[in-house]
């Protein structure tokens, strides 16, 4: 069972019905999640995911998995015509928003979620997550998948939200709980699932915690690197050989 923000119904409730009303959060702010991205971090999360796909190296001949990838802005810096870039996101409403980026012509799309990727073992090249992971019903069932679907050698690259350096969270925290939601309400129009999105930060394990998970799941050389004081994180694991 978990415990989220009630403002959006999150009160004890099944992983099935988390799951349905998580879908009916992305659903809800589709049209402008990539706007109110931009608008949260001043346009910091851009530089975060050129990062993690400088880092992923996606090249010719090569199967790389996007879970969660919402509308493509990741997968569409990777993607090119001698490589299959694939988005595998749950939300069908997130996938259909990506459908009219002018940057997506060379993305696949596929339904499925974290706990259940739709791929073979051991079929995958690179696989990667960015700001979706927090976002899976069972976060160790997922990371078990993401390690089943890649090939000896095959690298998980996960970017997320992490515990900031203590000399900033007092601001982080303000500017969360009190300006993001208000930010919600008036682009995204959805003031409360920017107050789940909130608490489901501050409910995600920290950076230590995150690597031993990682570890747990069977990945080698998992490491991580803070970004932005620790805002967010990138992990980092490989399938050994």
């Amino acid at each position: 069972m978990t415990k989220l923000d009630n403002s959006f119904g999150f009160h004890e409730v099944s992983p099935d019905e988390r799951r349905q009303r998580i879908r009916d959060v992305f659903a809800s702010i589709a049209d402008r999640y990539d706007l109110m991205n931009d608008v949260m971090s001043f346009g910091i999360h851009r530089l975060w995911k050129r990062l993690l796909v400088k880092t992923a190296g996606a090249a010719a001949g090569q199967v790389v998995v996007d879970v969660a990838g919402g509308t493509g802005e990741v997968a569409a810096k990777m993607a090119g015509p001698d490589r299959l870039v694939v988005v595998c996101d749950p939300s069908l409403a997130m996938m259909t928003a990506g459908h009219r980026r002018s940057d997506t012509s060379q993305v696949t799309w596929l339904a499925g979620e974290g706990e259940a990727i739709p791929f073979a073992d051991g079929s995958v090249d690179t696989l990667t997550i960015s700001f979706g992971i927090r976002n899976v019903t069972h976060l160790d069932q997922a990371l078990a998948e993401m390690h089943r679907v890649l090939k000896p050698g095959g690298r998980l690259l996960c970017l997320e939200f992490s515990k900031p350096h203590w000399l900033i969270k007092p601001f982080y925290d303000a500017f969360s709980f009190l300006v993001i939601p208000r930010l919600g309400a008036w682009i995204a129009r959805a003031p409360a699932a920017y107050v789940y999105l909130i608490e489901s930060i501050r409910r995600f394990p920290d950076q230590e915690a995150m690597c031993d998970l990682i570890r747990q799941a069977g990945f080698a050389d998992a490491r991580y690197r803070n970004l932005g004081f620790g805002i967010a994180c990138l992990h980092i694991g490989t399938k050994a050989s």
